[in-house]
């Protein structure tokens, strides 16, 4: 009995996170082929990795990775392509962190969100329609949403302490923009695009194959070893 009571104990202090299962989202993306200011560019395929733990969350793509972390009022710019990562403390200041031409374009962008009352079954997910239309500069984005409230997970917790997060990053969205996007209720399952740029239109979709419940890898949340620090981002790091 005495020895079943001290393992419990080492149990609870050292192997409670081995225990603890994060949310794991698994997304497909394609872009087609298109050609812009006379290059030809390829389709192109990728998978998106997701994990969200305890006020923490992962996005790896293949190019880079972003983390949050809100115990630590942290977020990380991880970019593979030459090894190196930026640091930034939330809540996020931009013009901190962001090439002033991005900054330039931040301030430009016009998003309005309209639900469209369509409903659809995408995968094993329940999903409501959204419009969303978003122009900045000389670029004009249609998207058509499908957000889904029957996800394993607490989806308004999400779209309150993270999605404002990693929109404001990935998408350099402002404030009046991502007020618009909190109109969506639900977790996005699948975003179909179109984007007009200098007469040229690209397409491409995003949908997500698996939403399970499961331990992340090692090094998930954190920086990979070797990568070095910088203080702010350049044009290279956000291209993808």
């Amino acid at each position: 009995m005495k020895k079943s009571f001290i393992c419990m104990l080492i149990v609870l202090a050292f192997g409670t996170s081995a225990l603890v299962a994060d949310i794991y989202i698994k997304q497909v993306s394609h872009t087609d082929a298109f050609s812009m200011q006379g290059r030809e560019q390829p389709a192109q395929d990728d998978v998106i990795h997701m994990w969200m733990g305890n006020d923490k969350m992962a996005v790896e793509m293949p190019q880079q990775k972003i983390v949050i972390d809100l115990g630590k009022d942290v977020m990380l710019w991880i970019n593979h392509q030459n090894k190196s990562y930026v640091e930034m403390t939330l809540p996020l200041d931009p013009e901190k962190y962001f090439p002033a031409q991005m900054m330039q374009m931040m301030g430009n962008i016009n998003v309005t969100v309209t639900a469209t009352g369509e409903k659809q079954k995408i995968g094993e997910w329940e999903c409501e329609g959204y419009q969303m239309s978003m122009k900045f500069m000389m670029m004009n984005m249609q998207q058509t949403i499908w957000a889904s409230q029957d996800v394993p997970f607490d989806w308004q917790d999400y779209s309150q302490k993270m999605l404002p997060k990693i929109s404001q990053a990935t998408m350099y969205l402002g404030e009046d923009s991502l007020n618009e996007l909190m109109k969506i209720q639900g977790f996005q399952i699948k975003t179909e695009t179109s984007m007009e740029a200098m007469g040229n239109e690209v397409k491409s979709w995003q949908e997500v194959q698996e939403i399970v419940k499961k331990t992340p890898p090692a090094g998930t949340y954190t920086v990979p070893e070797g990568y070095a620090k910088k203080d702010k981002l350049d044009l290279k790091d956000i291209q993808r």
